[in-house]
């Protein structure tokens, strides 16, 4: 498995959810502040984007917005037009949530995706990227994305058997494809995630930890792994990513714990295994000081809360 693969699975909670809004010139709707991860397509017609992140910016057919912080934002046919709040309603039979705005003027139709993630254990990848993400549909770039945009836009114009699994999984490739366009554009050179991506030493490293956080990986090891001297790969993988090779080993562990909690229901020693500690008592207080919760706890308070 790739790494950007295995970041959005371990982080990824509950399954991404849709809305379709059909809106009619003049309209505006707000989206507040939230814990969800938001993924806008405009399927036809255009609109404005409307946020404290800068000056009002014109979205057309086939432009895709991500909002991966959950600032709050609007949509609208103007700058200047009313605005009411998000409100979809579910319609029983239909797999998507809808929301409806009736007007004399062009219509502007929308798909809203919402993607939740471990509020606990932001990927310092999430954390690089921007409050707003505004991929253009421009001729010849992305096509993965746009071929995406544009299935999606088939399944809830024609809603057939199977068009909910159908719409779920392309929600989920559109997160990959719309992380994967904003990474091809970052510089070459520059401290974070994209330039982890691309540099093979790095991802070599980052491979092996993410597929096996059970061994008992040294700076050494890893070194050895991704073909660089212990003090090269030491500053480099830091420099990169942030944080030195075995702190993010421990972050990794801890992470994939909380997932294996959340997610299955093996008994703690098997996680404590899985994830590269000898025993359950050396676990389980790994957990607790990234948690402030032992595990056993943690994973009650998931099942009451679910």
């Amino acid at each position: 498995m790739d790494v950007l693969s295995d970041v959005l699975i371990a982080l990824r909670t509950g399954q991404p959810s849709a809305a379709r809004s059909s809106s009619h010139a003049p309209w505006g709707v707000r989206f507040h502040r939230g814990p969800a991860a938001g993924c806008h397509v405009v399927l036809e017609g255009s609109c404005w984007l409307l946020s404290d992140h800068g000056e009002p910016r014109r979205l057309s057919t086939g432009d895709v917005l991500f909002t991966p912080h959950g600032d709050g934002h609007s949509l609208a046919d103007h700058p200047d037009s009313p605005i009411v709040d998000f409100q979809p309603e579910s319609h029983g039979s239909e797999p998507l949530g809808g929301m409806r705005i009736d007007g004399a003027g062009p219509v502007t139709e929308l798909l809203c995706a919402y993607y939740w993630f471990d509020p606990d254990r932001p990927h310092p990848l999430l954390a690089e990227l921007p409050a707003m993400i505004h991929v253009p549909a421009r001729v010849g770039q992305h096509p993965s994305l746009r071929a995406t945009v544009e299935l999606l836009g088939q399944e809830v114009a024609d809603q057939r058997p199977g068009t909910e699994a159908a719409v779920r999984a392309l929600i989920d490739m559109l997160l990959l494809y719309v992380l994967r366009a904003w990474l091809d554009e970052q510089p070459d050179g520059q401290p974070g995630w994209a330039t982890a991506l691309r540099d093979p030493a790095i991802t070599t490293a980052l491979r092996q930890v993410h597929r096996h956080p059970e061994k008992p990986w040294t700076v050494e090891d890893l070194a050895a792994v991704a073909g660089l001297s212990r003090a090269a790969f030491a500053k480099r993988f830091t420099t990169i990513i942030g944080q030195p090779p075995l702190t993010y080993l421990t972050w990794w562990r801890m992470t994939t714990a909380a997932r294996l909690l959340r997610e299955t229901d093996e008994p703690l020693r098997a996680i404590a295994a899985r994830c590269g500690y000898a025993s359950e008592y050396a676990f389980s207080k790994a957990f607790k000081r990234a948690y402030d919760a032992a595990p056993g706890s943690y994973r009650t308070a998931l099942k009451r809360t679910a």
